[in-house]
């Protein structure tokens, strides 16, 4: 009996009343939280058990209680960018988390060309992209974190993956976009960024929605489900690799996405407001700033046919359409024959510069797409005034091409363009045309792009009328 006893007694010696801290993946080691906010920790512990946080970086404890499913979410102190710090987290068998840096943090989500890594597809490469992993390991603040690509028909609460510190072994699995969006930031605020990256090639916008949302778009939308893989039904990327990164506290998103919606350009006009008001509410966070890419020109169902360009219209009017955003063009970079341009440090760099002159207050970049708003006919010509930065259109002294120009028939014709000396204005004129009622600019799926901003920054295709295109 006594030796019963003892061997009882053992075994509660050996099973404590505790378990062992919990956290998800998003919280752990080399990750990057949010300078100067209040940020979001979670996990899970012993239910209603008491659970406390200590930071590095200032001495401070914070405690709450675990409820009866052992759940807790507790909101941190963060300083000034830094690090390295540690955090421990306990609920009496501590976890300490290392190499914890305070900076900015960036959510980056889409389909393939946000996907797209830096060692590229096969057949497809990404220009400087053997560079930027030669110089990777010079980048130890820029902090990466790849979502894992999976799906659910319902939302999920955690996710895989882990926080990656910037090497050549980690920059070439992850999107070329975005780590060159991240280098640029860094570069030019000296302090760490941190990305998440979700992304999953060939989807529709609808899947990285939730199912509320995009029904309140169109109430029949999950009609359409049925022609669709998984991977592209409405919700499912949500569900598995969006919602399990709500809770955390970030500066803003960047998205490259929209080839797969290009049947329905007016349709996805509709849907992306949605989807950004969406994500917003689910951040809870405010109005966080939230910049894309347009698509960009390739051949499709043929290179003058318009289906891109009436995508990448849809595009434009969403930079009205969604507060607080900003649109990477990219007209002079796509390739025909590739619907994967090389060029993503082009990408990143026009994302990277919208941030730093919207969010961070920098001055002296003129990162905006220069944006028509108002057009005149007379005389024979057309007057388009653009809104821009200080330094105007450009390039000016030359004649641009890439204009069509047509009458009450409706019939377009080639015409060309000068910049108005002094004027962020542009006179298009056609000998075809006599009285013009309407002028479309790269309003073709590969066009030319002759039209900039004096920053290099291309405007984007656009049109004056409003014609039903059959």
């Amino acid at each position: 009996m006594k030796k019963i006893l003892l061997v009882g007694l053992s075994l509660l010696m050996a099973c404590p009343t505790f378990a062992k801290i919990k956290l998800p993946a998003l919280v752990g080691s080399n990750m990057v939280l949010q300078r100067e906010r209040e940020v979001n920790l979670w996990g899970e512990a012993s239910p209603s058990k008491k659970v406390t946080v200590t930071t590095s970086w200032d001495g401070r404890k914070y405690a709450t209680q675990s409820d009866s499913d052992g759940k807790w979410l507790l909101k941190v102190s963060t300083p000034a960018a830094g690090g390295p710090y540690t955090i421990r987290i306990s609920d009496g068998d501590p976890v300490t988390l290392e190499n914890v840096m305070i900076g900015e943090v960036w959510v980056c989500s889409g389909q393939s060309n946000m996907q797209m890594s830096m060692t590229g597809n096969l057949g497809e490469p990404v220009d400087g992209g053997v560079e930027a992993l030669i110089e990777a390991p010079k980048y130890k603040d820029i902090r990466l974190f790849y979502t894992p690509m999976v799906t659910s028909p319902q939302p999920v609460d955690t996710c895989g993956g882990e926080w990656k510190v910037s090497s050549s072994e980690s920059v070439a699995p992850f999107s070329a976009a975005a780590y060159f969006f991240a280098r640029d930031l860094n570069d030019a605020l000296g302090v760490p960024v941190g990305l998440i990256e979700a992304d999953w090639g060939g989807t529709r916008i609808e899947t990285w929605m939730t199912a509320s949302a995009a029904c309140r778009v169109d109430p029949q939308i999950l009609e359409t489900d049925a022609a669709f893989d998984d991977y592209n039904k409405t919700s499912f990327l949500f569900n598995a690799m969006i919602y399990p990164l709500r809770r955390l506290t970030a500066r803003g998103f960047i998205w490259y996405q929209g080839e797969s919606n290009r049947p329905n350009p007016t349709q996805y006009r509709a849907l992306m407001p949605a989807f950004v008001k969406m994500l917003r509410e689910r951040w809870a966070q405010g109005e966080l700033p939230f910049y894309y890419v347009q698509i960009a020109p390739y051949r499709y169902d043929g290179p003058d046919a318009i289906s891109g360009a009436l995508l990448r219209e849809a595009q434009l009017h969403n930079l009205k359409d969604i507060p607080s955003s900003g649109m990477a063009v990219t007209l002079d970079i796509g390739d025909e024959g590739c619907i994967h341009p090389a060029k993503k440090e082009e990408v990143g760099t026009r994302l990277a510069w919208l941030a730093l002159s919207k969010t961070y207050g920098m001055k002296g970049i003129d990162a905006d797409t220069p944006v028509g708003d108002l057009h005149l006919f007379a005389d024979g010509k057309a007057y388009l005034t653009f809104a821009t930065g200080p330094d105007g259109l450009a390039p000016y002294g030359r004649t641009l091409t890439g204009f069509e120009m047509a009458g009450a028939d409706r019939v377009f014709h080639p015409a060309t363009a000068r910049i108005e000396k002094g004027k962020s204005r542009l006179i298009v004129a056609c000998d075809a045309v006599p009285e013009p009622v309407a002028v479309r600019y790269a309003f073709r799926n590969v066009p030319e792009a002759t039209l900039f901003n004096t920053s290099g920054i291309p405007a984007s295709s656009f049109r004056t009328d409003d014609w039903e295109v059959k």
